[in-house]
């Protein structure tokens, strides 16, 4: 009987995706395509598009901005019955461009590691995973059993739309937050509060996200603009309230 490891093709091969090459390599024989990438760090063979697509499982490790084109570059060389995933910091748009762009033979999962290389440095179990059923409600099932069982992270499968909703606030207040105290730097560093040092570590927990995550997280999920509209309404009648 043979021991050799199923294969995985990695399509992204930046800090997201050599974080989850270090992960899944014990259970995948991993091959990557990224034009931006020289080495596979031991975690994972460079190769062409065209075969990383034809992998059994193909996972998508690129920017929500790009997703699209990726998705047409793949399409003629997916093979049937193959699972495709992705990694975005939304879902609602990926699920949609993935149902538009993929063969119908394939199944489609959404996920969203609820980390990313800074909170993961330190490893991944315990961390939260939200894992979103596309195409193959049975695909997904199984993703979130790997991923509970194999990778011992927390598993929640939701919807696409629920996950975006409390995304919007979870992750697009965070951000929105620590860009505006990231921009007032220098803060204090001598005098702090307890209180003060752990917002100062959320914020250096994204202080390194690329804009392209930002983008993301606040134009491409459609339920964050009312949020931050709640929120920058909220803090005017605050600022009333202080200015009378």
């Amino acid at each position: 009987m043979s021991d050799a490891k199923p294969q995985l093709g990695l399509i992204g091969f930046g800090a997201f995706g050599r974080l989850t090459a270090k992960h899944l390599a014990p259970w995948f024989d991993i091959i990557a395509h990224d034009p931006a990438a020289s080495d596979g760090d031991g975690l994972a063979r460079l190769t062409t598009l065209d075969e990383v697509a034809a992998c059994p499982v193909v996972l998508l490790a690129v920017p929500v901005g790009v997703l699209a084109e990726t998705v047409a570059a793949i399409a003629p060389s997916v093979t049937p019955g193959a699972l495709i995933l992705d990694v975005g910091s939304v879902k609602v748009k990926p699920a949609q461009v993935m149902l538009e762009g993929l063969p119908q033979g394939v199944s489609i999962v959404g996920t969203h590691p609820l980390f990313g290389p800074q909170s993961g440095k330190d490893g991944i179990a315990g961390l939260r995973i939200a894992v979103c059923p596309v195409r193959g409600d049975k695909a997904a099932w199984r993703v979130a059993a790997f991923c509970r069982r194999a990778l011992a992270l927390k598993v929640f499968v939701v919807s696409p739309e629920d996950h975006d909703r409390e995304a919007a606030t979870v992750q697009g207040l965070t951000h929105l937050i620590a860009k505006v105290l990231l921009a007032m730097e220098p803060l204090p560093t001598r005098m702090t509060t307890t209180s003060f040092e752990r917002v100062m570590q959320g914020v250096d927990m994204v202080r390194h996200d690329s804009a392209a995550v930002f983008r993301a997280i606040e134009h491409d999920n459609p339920f964050a603009a009312e949020v931050r509209r709640r929120f920058f309404d909220l803090a005017e009648q605050a600022r009333a309230e202080l200015d009378d």
